[in-house]
């Protein structure tokens, strides 16, 4: 930090500027000011257990959060807790297409005529609880790990299920999933400033997609990996 003197109005005035080097980040100002970001981001990604390894994601949405401790620990282990929200307006999931029946049991065995399930479900997610830590020893990157826990919303009960070949327990009346599932997950990244008050964010998540049975079936999706990339403002 050095001191400089101004002339100002007649007057000599002492400020304080910035050390060569010294950065001026949201996670390195002095003062005590716990920053506020907003931002905007894509995500991207594909399950990857059982029989989910077809299915793909694709969503874009908004960021905000708010940092809500000072930086505390040793070392490279340094930074800050930050509480964050997520909103994805727009969130799609491509998944294979294939034929079902639904059918009942009376005197006899009585099926709908086959009609096709699957292909592309649209929706809503929000993820009202992220909880981060952001990682604060260098200047430039600041890398971060995640939790958190949200739900979307489909237009379609997601994801499709059911045979054939026909199945009393799959495909009877009482045998359909949900337009609700949750989403608990966990994730990494990075915010890379590209200037003290505005950062590029890399992500990746594992994300679990489940109804937790509030529909008749719950096959959800075990897993998931979902790579994200924003633009952040920070205040």
């Amino acid at each position: 930090m050095g001191v400089t003197v101004l002339l100002v109005s007649g007057q000599f005035v002492m400020s304080q500027s910035p050390a060569a080097g010294e950065t001026q980040t949201p996670f390195h100002t002095v003062g005590g000011h716990l920053p506020l970001e907003v931002g905007a981001l894509v995500q991207s990604g594909f399950g990857v257990t059982e029989d989910r390894n077809s299915f793909k994601f694709l969503m874009t949405g908004v960021q905000a959060g708010k940092v809500l401790t000072g930086n505390y620990g040793p070392g490279a282990l340094r930074g800050n807790f930050e509480y964050a929200v997520q909103v994805f307006p727009f969130w799609q999931s491509y998944t294979p297409k294939f034929q079902r029946e639904t059918c009942a049991v009376t005197a006899y065995l009585s099926c709908s005529a086959p009609y096709t399930v699957g292909g592309t479900f649209t929706g809503i997610s929000i993820t009202p609880i992220l909880l981060r830590w952001n990682f604060v020893s260098t200047e430039k990157l600041s890398p971060w790990l995640q939790g958190g826990g949200g739900m979307i919303w489909t237009n379609h009960k997601y994801p499709a299920f059911g045979g054939p070949p026909y199945n009393p327990t799959n495909d009877g009346v009482n045998s359909d999933t949900s337009v609700w599932n949750f989403t608990p997950q966990f994730g990494v990244g990075a915010h890379y400033f590209l200037s003290p008050r505005r950062s590029i964010d890399f992500g990746a998540n594992a994300v679990h997609i489940s109804s937790a049975s509030i529909g008749d079936k719950n096959p959800g999706v075990n897993a998931s990996v979902q790579f994200t990339i924003g633009y952040t403002w920070w205040k």
